[in-house]
């Protein structure tokens, strides 16, 4: 995996379940993290070069003007995320990076505890992704379902209940939703951001929930409408009716 920025490569190498193979950075980054590098394994290469010959060896603009290489950790299955968790976000058919780094970064600001990723979801280990994230999918666990949507079914017999957000005029208000107290285990389904959710999945979810907006839009950007919904989440005090 590539990691692009030095926010996100302090972040990299700061965190102990990576193992960084080598850096390529400009000067000025060099001096701005010595401290960092001083923290690599004894050995680990680290590349200095100008600005012009990192765009040659990358093969695209790296203004940053920082790289890392690292090897993916091993990931966890949805089940594996599931036994100690509370709140999951589901993804079914998420293929734009911009949108995984977001819906990871607001999974991080609100105590999720892990993503589930459909078979067609973009990979959360993409350098754009992994910035987009602010470094946070280094540290949200993630898992990558094989049987897609049974997996619902699966989180459903761990006790989760799933919630499918959609535009639909008549699925519940996020509101009406909230005055009801939360379940315990909550897993979040969102689909893709031009078509939804697919019919299969939302035959699998418990309840679907939407945020009320103008008519004069159709929906919400995937990442702004996971941020409102994992926001309200984390205010809403557990019900024992459910």
């Amino acid at each position: 995996m590539v990691a692009e920025g030095r926010f996100v490569v302090e972040r990299l190498v700061t965190t102990p379940r990576f193992r960084v193979r080598s850096l390529l950075l400009n000067r000025a980054s060099l001096l701005a993290m010595e401290s960092t590098i001083e923290r690599l394994p004894f050995g680990t290469p680290v590349f200095v070069a100008d600005g012009a010959l990192i765009e040659v060896i990358a093969g695209f603009d790296i203004h940053r003007g920082c790289l890392a290489i690292a090897d993916r950790p091993p990931t966890s299955t949805p089940l594996g995320l599931a036994r100690s968790a509370r709140t999951l976000v589901v993804l079914e058919n998420c293929a734009n990076a911009d949108n995984i780094g977001g819906v990871f970064r607001n999974a991080a600001a609100f105590g999720v505890d892990g993503v589930v990723l459909s078979p067609a979801c973009s990979d959360p280990y993409y350098r754009k992704a992994i910035r987009t994230s602010m470094a946070a999918v280094l540290s949200v666990p993630f898992a990558r379902a094989v049987e897609w949507p049974q997996v619902l079914d699966d989180l459903r017999t761990e006790g989760f209940v799933v919630m499918a957000t959609t535009p639909n005029a008549d699925a519940d208000t996020l509101e009406r939703f909230a005055s009801r107290g939360r379940p315990s285990r909550v897993a979040v389904l969102l689909g893709a951001e031009s078509l939804g959710l697919t019919e299969r999945a939302m035959a699998h979810a418990d309840l679907a929930v939407r945020i009320p907006i103008s008519p004069a839009v159709d929906s919400l950007n995937l990442s702004v409408c996971a941020g409102i919904v994992l926001s309200r989440l984390s205010e809403i005090a557990v019900s024992d009716k459910r």
